[in-house]
């Protein structure tokens, strides 16, 4: 039996489609389906049983014997959303729920593998995983942060494996749920689909208009890290999730429009509300992902645009909605 928390969201659903592709289908789902939209990204996934978070939560808590043995839990639920200020519903979901999962799975042996987040980065301009680098700058990565601090406690003592990984800016099929936290591509093709232009950020941070950069990395990668560590059950720690490469919004821009074959660049004003809560570049340090002997190519940006796209226009389950 494996656990995938989040199973219904973006990358938790990509997640279970990977696992089934190799053969696993003793898959329970644990997430909130208050927005039942989420279903669609499940419509094409094999699992044994769906609960919610809460309830979830209760049987692990009260230490009932209720799934049986359990092999692996990949913990990918959180709160997303890095324009909310509410601490206490943040910490709730993103710390307090986790730090009673990782307990269990220490408890009971279980490979915990979780998602992280390079938004712990803040504004800085190195991205390793260390203290010195780690400057968050909005609620949800210092959420994102708190937790990765406890897991460097519990790595100390504990005997089974955990695996934090801190996923940078994540793009492909099952987003289309996110909505204001989709991806720039899922946003630029909508404007596409609905108009002329694919709208950017004027500049900002000393950066010209749409030349703020990120590590861009396609949810395929994503999926085939994880299950590496699945295979790998002898390695644990904190670990970057990105390409190791940064692309400006401009290129990107440039990706969409070209699948498209039409469109141009409308630069509009930055926000009020992210002045100084906005990471204007991002580009992840692989190098201990690597040294573990993970040596798969990641998809390029203009790779990974074609892939999502194409899915899009082939009208696949996996497409934008």
């Amino acid at each position: 039996m494996i656990i995938v928390t989040g199973g219904a969201g973006f990358i938790g659903s990509n997640l279970v489609k990977g696992l089934n592709r190799i053969g696993e289908k003793d898959i329970i789902v644990v997430d909130d389906l208050s927005d039942g939209h989420k279903v669609i990204n499940l419509a094409d996934c094999e699992i044994a049983d769906y609960v919610d978070l809460e309830d979830f939560l209760t049987v692990i808590q009260s230490e009932q014997d209720a799934y049986g043995s359990i092999d692996a839990v990949f913990h990918q639920g959180a709160c997303t959303d890095t324009t909310e200020w509410d601490g206490r519903h943040m910490m709730r979901l993103n710390f307090e729920y986790s730090k009673i999962l990782s307990q269990y799975c220490v408890v009971h042996q279980i490979p915990f593998i979780y998602a992280s987040s390079a938004s712990v980065y803040g504004s800085g301009r190195e991205f390793r995983v260390s203290p010195e680098c780690e400057h968050p700058i909005n609620l949800y990565a210092y959420s994102k942060l708190l937790f990765d601090q406890y897991v460097r406690r519990q790595l100390v003592t504990a005997s089974s494996q955990i695996v934090g990984l801190r996923y940078f800016n994540v793009y492909g099929p099952h987003e289309q749920h996110k909505r204001g936290m989709s991806s720039v591509i899922y946003h630029f093709n909508q404007q596409l689909l609905s108009g002329d232009d694919v709208r950017l950020f004027e500049g900002s941070d000393g950066y010209a208009d749409g030349e703020q950069v990120r590590d861009f990395i396609y949810v395929d990668d994503v999926v085939d890290v994880n299950l590496w560590f699945l295979k790998n059950g002898a390695h644990s720690g904190i670990y970057n999730l990105g390409t190791g490469e940064s692309t400006t919004f401009n290129a990107v821009a440039d990706a969409v429009v070209a699948w498209h074959g039409r469109g141009g660049i409308k630069y509009i004003p930055f926000p009020e509300g992210l002045v100084g809560s906005y990471q204007s570049y991002t580009c992840a340090d692989i190098n201990g992902l690597r040294k573990l002997g993970y040596s798969n190519q990641f998809v390029n940006i203009e790779e990974g645009v074609r892939r999502y796209l194409d899915a899009h226009a082939s009208g696949s389950r996996h497409a934008i909605v």
